[in-house]
């Protein structure tokens, strides 16, 4: 198994209102790899853990949230680390509109 893509997206709107947002659009995340669709999401303190499904494959995921960032993990199976360095990049890119 290869390492987690991992992306920290900065943010200022402090710990409750980045979790908040992030759970209103929680359907977002799916946009992140391509054709996929978030089939389970829950919480755990501050961290959502979610599985985005796409190609047939499951991505377990998560975000950490803190007061000043987020910091996104996501582990791809073998037949999707193809596509790893365009998810980094959209990560990097877009991540900031999880917040919006």
């Amino acid at each position: 198994m290869s390492d987690p893509i991992t992306v920290d997206i900065p943010h200022k709107l402090g710990l409750a209102s980045a979790r908040a947002r992030i759970d209103k659009g929680v359907g977002k995340l799916a946009s992140f790899v391509p054709g996929g669709a978030v089939t389970e999401h829950r919480w755990e303190g501050d961290t959502l853990i979610f599985t985005v499904e796409a190609m047939g494959q499951r991505v377990a995921s998560r975000l950490d949230v803190m007061e000043t960032r987020i910091h996104a993990s996501f582990d791809l199976p073998p037949m999707l680390r193809l596509f790893a360095s365009k998810i980094r990049e959209k990560l990097t890119r877009d991540g900031a509109k999880l917040l919006k």
